[in-house]
C-alpha cells in the first residue's frame, strides 16, 4: 500500500522500504520509550511486527509505527514517532489512522502505552482502559 498525502509526503507499509538506520537513531537517542533497545532489537521487531507503516518525504523516512498483532482481534500499537521536522498538517494522525484502521485492523482491539498524545489516540477510539484490562509492568 502507497497513500500519497500530498505533493510531498506518502505513506508505504513496505517493510523493505524502513529506512533502518533512521529508525534506530529515533528511537534510541530521541524516543522516551524503550531506549534500551540497540539495532539488533528494533531490527528484531521490525522484522516480527504484525504491519509497519512508514512516513516518507520523498525517499527519506521521517515518521514510523508498527504494530504487533495475532492478526485476527488483537493488536498493539508500537515505536509511533513523526520527525518533528515533519509535524504538523495531520501526517501523525494520518500515520495513526493508516495502522489503526487499514488492512481490516479497524475490527481488532488496540492498546498501546504513551505519556503523550492522547488527544491524537483518543481520536481513534483509545481511552483508560477498563474493569477488563490488567498489565504485568516490564522490569525495565
Amino acid at each position: 500500500m502507497q497513500l500519497r498525502l500530498d505533493d510531498t509526503y506518502q505513506l508505504d507499509d513496505d517493510r523493505d522500504r524502513v529506512d533502518v538506520d533512521a529508525l534506530a537513531a529515533f528511537l534510541t537517542t530521541s524516543a522516551y520509550w524503550g531506549r534500551w533497545r540497540g539495532r539488533a532489537e528494533i531490527e528484531a521487531q521490525l522484522a516480527s511486527a504484525w504491519r509497519v507503516v512508514g512516513l516518507y518525504a520523498g525517499d527519506a523516512m521521517v515518521g514510523y509505527a508498527r504494530a504487533v498483532s495475532d492478526g485476527v482481534a488483537f493488536a498493539y500499537l508500537a515505536d509511533v514517532y513523526v520527525d518533528p521536522d515533519h509535524r504538523g498538517a495531520g501526517r501523525g494522525t494520518a500515520l495513526v489512522r493508516e495502522l489503526v484502521e487499514g488492512n481490516g485492523a479497524d475490527q481488532f482491539r488496540w492498546m498501546l502505552h504513551t505519556k503523550d498524545a492522547h488527544g491524537l489516540y483518543a481520536r481513534f477510539g483509545f481511552a483508560a482502559p477498563g474493569e477488563d484490562a490488567m498489565e504485568r509492568p516490564s522490569p525495565r
